[in-house]
Order: C-alpha cells, then structure tokens, then sequence
C-alpha cells in the first residue's frame, strides 16, 4: 500500500512518545487503504520471557494504531478505549522489525470499532486485536490543560513510500 502522509508524534506516549527512552518512538503512517500502518522493533526493555515481547507491550501498541486509525478522518477526535481484545498467534521477537497496522471497521457518531494486526516483515501473522472506543473532544477526554500542540508536538518525516500488508479481515 502507498504511504499518504505521516501522523503526529507526542513527547512522552510509551508507545509513540519521542522523549521516552524506554518508549517504542513509532512513527505511524497514513496508507491509501484507510488504515494506519507501522515498521519498528520492539526493544529488550520490552522483554517478556527471553528474546520475546511482553504481552502488555503488544497490546499497548495494537490499541495505539487502532485509536489512530480514526484520525485520517476525524484528527481532532480521541478515542477512548472501552474493550480491547488480542489474541496472540506467534512470539513476537525483540530487536527484530515488525510492522503493524490498524483500521476503523465501524463508525459512529460516538464511537468505534477497530481491527489491529502485527506482521513479521515477511507477513507472517504474530498478533491480532479488535476494540471499541468512545469519541471525545481533546477537552472531554483530558480537561482544558490539555493543549494538543504541547503533547502532540513531534512531526516525524516520511520513512517508507510503501508498507504492504494482506487484505483486511472486517
């Protein structure tokens, strides 16, 4: 699939947040199949049993290409996550690359399901997930302190022109 644009980093996401050490620093890019998709490593502070990833960290990244897969269309909008399911298929290996990539399956006005998928770079499937989220304006989810260009303030250039994954399973 063809890379469309590049999304916004925050500073300290433990998944996205570029100031966080411990953190993955992935940059998510928009495909031109409505889906978000990523290319990163998992690192060995992220370790489970030895050479492979912790559950939690697995799924912490699932929920955050799904969530972000509702900003191509709606930037302003947060989800929330109300249930998160994932089921994992393969050990997913530290310090390997790996790609991911989530996508709306429904939408509403005040909510949103969601499919996420991570690969081996040779597609062979590691982990899968589906959640709901409720939608909410960046004040209802996080007060009036909030001030996204503040949180959201990393703009990641383009790594990739094309990230290829199988067909969607809706």
């Amino acid at each position: 699939m063809k890379v469309l644009s590049v999304q916004k980093n925050s500073k300290n996401c433990i998944i996205c947040g570029m100031e966080n050490t411990l953190g993955l620093q992935a940059v998510f890019h928009v495909l031109d199949d409505n889906s978000v998709a990523s290319v990163f490593s998992f690192k060995n502070e992220h370790q489970s049993y030895p050479e492979r990833t912790h559950g939690g960290m697995i799924s912490s990244l699932l929920d955050e290409i799904m969530g972000r897969a509702l900003w191509i269309n709606e930037p302003t909008t947060y989800g929330v996550t109300t249930t998160l399911s994932v089921t994992f298929r393969k050990p997913v290996p530290i310090d390997v690359k790996v790609k991911a990539r989530g996508y709306v399956t429904f939408d509403s006005k005040i909510g949103f399901s969601a499919k996420g998928e991570i690969y081996s770079l040779d597609g062979v499937l590691l982990a899968e997930a589906q959640a709901k989220y409720l939608k909410m304006s960046s004040t209802r989810a996080f007060g009036d302190n909030f001030h996204e260009d503040d949180q959201m303030c990393y703009h990641p250039k383009m790594i990739f022109t094309q990230i290829d994954f199988p067909d969607k399973k809706n």
